[in-house]
């Protein structure tokens, strides 16, 4: 069973049912409800996703889609040593460092996002949900 680390930007296509990639974020996250793949999110994941949702949404609102959203998720914790390793890398984006040393650090296998570019330094398969759905 893949274990996935799942960006923002798929976790936002899929709350915010964005037109374009919502289709393969809904997939991707069936995939997880059924069991077939363990979906992982970071906690800076999850805390933008708050952010980003409250702006479109009432924050009651957007904490009831998040309890439901968090069954098909496991949350990881951002801790010092995934700061340093972001802090001490070539990640240009800071986040996306989070993301990727959040991902090895919790031995996951892939991660899912659109902004494949910045992810050149990753040492894990990076890719979009659509071209993982091809895959399956």
């Amino acid at each position: 069973m893949d274990k996935i680390l799942v960006d923002t930007n798929i976790v936002i296509d899929l709350l915010s049912k964005r037109k374009e990639f919502y289709k393969s974020a809904s997939r991707l996250f069936t995939l997880s409800e059924n069991k077939k793949i363990k979906l992982a999110i970071s906690s800076l994941t999850f805390a933008n996703t708050f952010y980003l949702l409250s702006k479109e949404l009432d924050t009651a609102k957007t904490k009831e889609i998040l309890r439901i959203f968090k069954l098909l998720v496991k949350i990881l914790p951002m801790d010092d040593k995934i700061i340093d390793l972001s802090l001490n890398s070539d990640f240009k984006d800071f986040e996306d460092a989070i993301q990727y040393y959040t991902a090895i650090e919790n031995k996951l296998e892939i991660i899912i996002t659109r902004s494949l570019k910045d992810f050149k330094l990753s040492k894990i398969p990076v890719m979009t949900a659509s071209d993982y759905l091809a895959m399956k």
